[in-house]
């Protein structure tokens, strides 16, 4: 429920623009902003209670919902030595119920159907959030307040022990992927000993250990106090009920101490660092950073632009040299993390196999020089504020989850005491000059950095910190100028549940065709000044199956469509997309494949003109080519260096057999082999053949008309006409199921987790029963109360989480349940794995009515708040088209839905059968080998990380008596 810091460290507008610019871990050049005159402001108004209590209200009443979002000033850097990883373990301990609502914390917001839910950590702040109908914010209210003032009672040793647990696993899982180890040793290089952003937010394992039940609880009372909080409610509310529920809730609570924050400390360092580690990753990757200025100032404002100069997007200097030019990474970027005491500027690069890092930290150090040294020009910085406008327009259209406005606000307020703060930054981005952005990167970006360059080998694993004896907590007096109001909220009657909820809407779909026969759909949306197209085109991974074509074509021919078309090369055409704000791009899916645009209504034509150059005329250069062929094998690599895509990349051909049109790693990304024998022949004939506009429709949402888009759509693609008969991809052939289970291992030597997926085929996303699947899937591993979660995390605390699925598709679709567990428990989850699927499946513990009424209840009630977003209204219809649904298809569903019984999900629940299960283990054989062939769950096979069998499947000596005999009958 939290992340790493990189990713949470923003400031109130990176933070607003996270999601939407598509932020990375690191996140690169977040998108700052549109001044306050381009109409683009997030109104609110303020006030506070007695007891100190800080509510900014926002009204956006597009959707019957409203974003709560509650923000306690406290994080990583405030525990003392000895103390570290309180912060992020008492957000999970927060989650695990409260005095007057014991149990998990997700259950009542399940059952009113709320959406966005989360919490998470940083240095500097603890979030809780949630969007919930408006006829819920009484639940969402007495549940955010009941545990600020009522939870210490609800702590007891048990529950610290689960969470406890629970942390421990994230800390594995996080440390577990490729270059998992980075965050940690930047911190420790960028930041002396004692400073507050040294340790990372999870802590050490030595202090998660030794944490008392009282040191909690004295956590617990220094800063989870109103007055150390700030709640954001967002959406269907104005103040004036704002102000009353929010007095009636928390104003009994009494305020804690006010606890000091730190001094900003920058930390400036005097002098070049750089160290080198190891890790079990497929090319080697280089960080540099340098500490700059805090959150809040201008010359962090200023850093975001100069990072998307620098390497912030397609066109960035570092793009245009090391990818484009001298072709010697597969992908860089350069960004700012924003933080409270300061803030990091960090520039990433993943080098290409073969090249020395030392030739790319060169060049790094020549274009960053050159930039500093000349500056930027007046067209690159007018290209970034177009970019950083476009996509702060995109990010508001949001109320909550992560980055949305609820998001902006707090942090302002939080950060800086003003909710308008972004305001300013909005204006200091609009106003920044070339000569400005020189001069702020010269401030900072000079001596000081510090180089990590991660190398290809055998990791090696962090050093825990020990046990340290803990500093005390001192808690100050709490100042009576705080006070409280009699409790009006009778808490011994439970959550308060609402009795009614909004209804359903969704925008009517107006339809149209183009002279050309291509079908258009209109969903209109007028909040914010966007509009969202998607032509939806038959093809897919599905056609790389077809006539001997290789694996992963569709999905590196739609690639390529925005590599440069019609006069454009690569570079000028994301230049032009960016001069516009414009985003286009193209993917391929197991069923089919689509191209997308988004656009600013002011930008519409030309947009358009650019859109249906990138489907008509692609250049398809042999130079970019090869330069993405590179960098596709690098990104195959990469996928085979995680544990989770590892798995998913060999269990397509395992559940449905080699020739099989779905027997292909289900990223769609291709094999190496596949790849690299790719001609520009091969993307020509697929273009021609599948990206064409018979048969296809063009979904438009947004703000837009049919009498405004019909005419644009006509000019730039009207008369656009396919050669030929359309293809087809036909039937996709259905396959048996096993006759008995099967057990395929993945060696990834020294992981601390093993990641453990058992599947099987199941009917189509278009069966009769698929919305009964759906439920029963629900139930046993769709959300987090689901019984797979509930078991292997909250009960056994082996796992961060564990979950079921099952994507779509036309044919027969995967059902795969998965669990990264540490890697001690492998057998042990393996067992509670077959023993829940197995006991569900039978019947012998069917789903009860409790179980399908709170699944129905947040299917239905989550509705009127799942198409807040544009992209989530295009995103339904696009499988209306898809999978042949009704225009009316989510009222239909609703329907559907409130009639299912018990015995009808127990029915679905049928389909899986535990005896035809194949299971993959991603995990070191020494440590898991012996102990998951003495389950005997099935005939048991070493893979390699193609899928291929491996020789000698004795990983070890410790498990070779058991299990050499049983491997060499499975190699032959």
């Amino acid at each position: 429920m939290s992340a790493p810091r990189a990713v949470l460290q923003k400031g109130a507008l990176a933070l607003a623009l996270a999601t939407a610019m598509g932020a990375t871990a690191f996140a690169p050049a977040q998108a700052q902003d549109a001044p306050a005159s381009a109409g683009v402001a997030i109104p609110y108004q303020e006030f506070t209670l007695p007891n100190g209590l800080r509510v900014i209200v926002h009204e956006d009443h597009k959707a019957p919902i409203v974003a709560v979002n509650i923000w306690y000033h406290v994080g990583s850097k405030d525990e003392p030595r000895g103390r570290t990883g309180f912060a992020h373990l008492f957000e999970h301990l927060m989650f695990n119920g409260s005095e007057n609502h014991p149990g998990e914390y997700f259950d009542p917001f399940e059952l009113v159907g709320a959406t966005d839910m989360n919490g998470t950590t940083n240095t500097d702040r603890t979030n809780y959030f949630q969007n919930v109908p408006t006829t819920a914010l009484d639940t969402a209210l007495w549940m955010e307040s009941d545990r600020m003032g009522h939870l210490l009672g609800a702590i007891d040793q048990a529950t610290l022990d689960e969470q406890r647990g629970v942390v421990q696993n994230e800390k594995r899982q996080g440390e577990n992927q490729p270059y998992g180890q980075v965050w940690t040793k930047l911190n420790q290089a960028l930041y002396p000993a004692g400073h507050p952003y040294h340790h990372s937010v999870i802590g050490s394992m030595a202090d998660l250990n030794a944490a008392s039940l009282e040191d909690v609880k004295n956590w617990f009372r220094a800063w989870y106090g109103p007055n150390n909080a700030v709640l954001v409610l967002a959406g269907d509310i104005d103040v004036e009920t704002a102000k009353k529920k929010v007095a009636k809730y928390f104003g009994d609570i009494p305020a804690g101490p006010d606890m000091a924050q730190p001094p900003v400390d920058v930390a400036v360092r005097p002098a070049d660092t750089r160290e080198t580690m190891h890790d079990n990753v497929p090319q080697a990757r280089i960080y540099r950073a340098w500490n700059v200025a805090q959150t809040g100032s201008t010359d962090v404002d200023q850093l975001h632009v100069l990072a998307q100069v620098l390497g912030g997007s397609d066109t960035s200097r570092l793009e245009k040299r090391l990818v484009h030019g001298d072709k010697l990474v597969d992908g860089v970027s350069a960004g700012v993390s924003e933080s409270q005491l300061g803030s990091n500027f960090l520039v990433t690069a993943s080098v290409k196999e073969g090249v020395d890092p030392k030739k790319v930290e060169a060049i790094i150090d020549e274009e960053l020089a050159r930039l500093l040294k000349e500056g930027p020009t007046a067209e690159e910085v007018a290209q970034a504020k177009t970019v950083i406008r476009a996509g702060f327009i995109r990010g508001i259209e949001r109320i909550g989850g992560f980055g949305g406005k609820a998001d902006a606000l707090a942090a302002c307020e939080v950060y800086v005491g003003d909710p308008g703060c972004y305001r300013d930054t909005l204006a200091t981005v609009a106003a920044v000059t070339p000569a400005q952005l020189q001069a702020v990167g010269t401030q900072w970006l000079g001596d000081g950095d510090h180089t990590l360059v991660v190398l290809p080998g055998e990791r090696t694993a962090l050093a825990e910190e020990p046990a340290v004896e803990p500093a005390s907590l001192d808690l100050p007096a709490i100042d009576p100028k705080y006070s409280v109001s009699p409790s009006t909220v009778d808490r011994s009657t439970g959550v308060p549940m609402p009795e009614e909820f909004p209804e359903l809407k969704f925008p009517e779909l107006q339809r149209a065709t183009l002279s050309n026969g291509t079908k258009v759909i209109l969903a209109e949306r007028h909040e914010v000044p966007v509009v969202q197209f998607q032509l939806l085109l038959d093809g897919g991974y599905k056609a790389d199956a077809l006539d001997g074509a290789k694996l992963g074509t569709s999905s590196f021919a739609m690639s390529m469509l925005d590599e440069g078309a019609a006069d454009y090369s690569a570079l000028e055409f994301a230049g032009a997309a960016e001069s516009l704000g414009a985003n286009l791009g193209a993917d391929a899916s197991l069923d089919g494949a689509s191209a997308s645009l988004s656009a600013l209504k002011e930008k519409l034509d030309p947009s358009l003109a650019l859109f249906a150059d990138m489907l008509r005329e692609p250049s398809f250069d042999p130079a970019e080519i090869d330069r993405i062929k590179a960098s596709w094998i690098a990104g195959i690599k990469q996928e085979k260096a995680r544990p989770n895509a590892a798995a998913l990349r060999v269990l397509p051909p395992l559940l449905y057999g080699e020739g099989h049109a779905y027997a292909m790693p289900f990223s769609g990304s291709g094999t190496e082999k596949s790849i690299a024998s790719l001609t520009r022949d091969d993307l020509v004939e697929y273009h021609d053949t599948w990206v064409r506009p018979e048969n296809a429709t063009l979904v438009v949402v947004g703000d837009t008309t049919l009498k405004q888009v019909m005419p644009l759509l006509e000019k730039h693609l009207g008369d656009w006409k396919g050669e030929g008969e359309p293809a087809t991809t036909g039937e996709v052939a259905k396959v048996a199921l096993p006759d008995a289970p099967r057990v395929f291992l993945i060696d990834q030597p020294g992981a601390v987790q093993a990641n453990i997926f058992a599947g099987q085929l199941v009917p189509s996303t278009m069966s009769d029963d698929a919305t009964e699947f759906e439920f029963a899937n629900t139930v046993l591993g769709g959300q987090f109360s689901a019984r797979l979660n509930m078991n292997l995390r909250e009960d056994k605390h082996w796992a961060y989480g564990a979950y079921s699925f099952s994507p779509n598709a036309l044919g027969q679709r995967p059902w795969l349940a998965f669990a990264p567990v540490q890697i001690d428990k492998t057998a042990e989850a393996m067992v509670e794995m077959k023993r829940e699927v197995g006991e569900y499946a039978s019947g012998k513990a069917p789903p009860t009515a409790e179980e399908v009424a709170k699944v129905r209840s947040n299917e239905i009630r989550s509705l009127p708040g799942a198409y807040e977003t544009g992209r989530a209204v295009m995103g339904t219809i696009a499988g209306i088209v898809r999978y042949d649904r009704p225009d009316d298809y989510v009222f239909q569903h609703k329907a559907e839905i409130e009639g299912l019984t018990p015995a009808q999900v127990a029915k679905a629940a049928g389909t899986i059968e535990p005896d035809a299960l194949t299971w993959v283990v991603v995990g070191d054989l020494d440590k898991i080998g012996a102990p998951v062939r003495a389950l005997e769950l099935g005939t048991v096979q070493v893979l390699d990380a193609d899928g291929n069998p491996v020789a000698s499947n004795a990983a070890s000596t410790a498990e070779a008596d058991a299990g050499t005999e049983a491997d060499n009958s499975a190699a032959e």
